[in-house]
C-alpha cells in the first residue's frame, strides 16, 4: 500500500509540474489522471465523443457492432472448436440459428460440431 501511495504521489507531482514541458500548451482540463489497480496512468483527454457521428468513420461503427454482437460469431465458434480439441477446424455452414464446424479429432476421425448462434458462449447443439 505504501508503494502505491508513493507511486500515485509521484505521478501527481509529475503531472502537475511537468505538464507545460511535456504537453506544450496543455491545460489541466486536457489531462486525465487515473489511479487503478495497475498503478497511476495519465492520458490526454479527447474532445471528440465516441458516440457522435462526426467523430467516427464507417469502419469504426462496423467494428464496434461486430465486437459487441451478443450472439455466437463464426470466429468465436472456431475458437471454441479449437479449444475443444478439434484440429484443422473450418466453418462449413453459417445459418440463421446455427454454425457448423468440421475438423478432425486427435485420432484422425472426422468431427462435425453444431453451435448455437443465440448464445454468446456458443453452446454445442450436436
Amino acid at each position: 500500500m505504501h508503494k502505491f501511495i508513493t507511486s500515485a504521489a509521484l505521478a501527481l507531482t509529475v503531472a502537475l509540474t511537468g505538464m507545460p514541458l511535456t504537453f506544450g500548451t496543455a491545460t489541466a482540463q486536457d489531462v486525465q489522471l487515473y489511479l487503478g489497480q495497475d498503478g497511476p496512468r495519465m492520458r490526454m483527454r479527447d474532445d471528440c465523443d465516441p458516440y457522435r457521428e462526426d467523430c467516427r468513420g464507417y469502419g469504426d461503427r462496423y467494428r464496434d457492432a461486430q465486437r459487441f454482437y451478443r450472439g455466437c460469431t463464426p470466429e468465436r465458434a472456431l475458437y471454441k472448436a479449437e479449444r475443444m480439441g478439434i484440429r484443422r477446424a473450418r466453418i462449413v455452414d453459417v445459418g440463421r440459428r446455427t454454425i457448423d464446424v468440421v475438423g478432425r479429432s486427435r485420432y484422425g476421425n472426422r468431427v462435425v460440431v453444431t453451435f448455437d448462434r443465440r448464445d454468446r458462449r456458443c453452446g454445442v447443439i450436436g
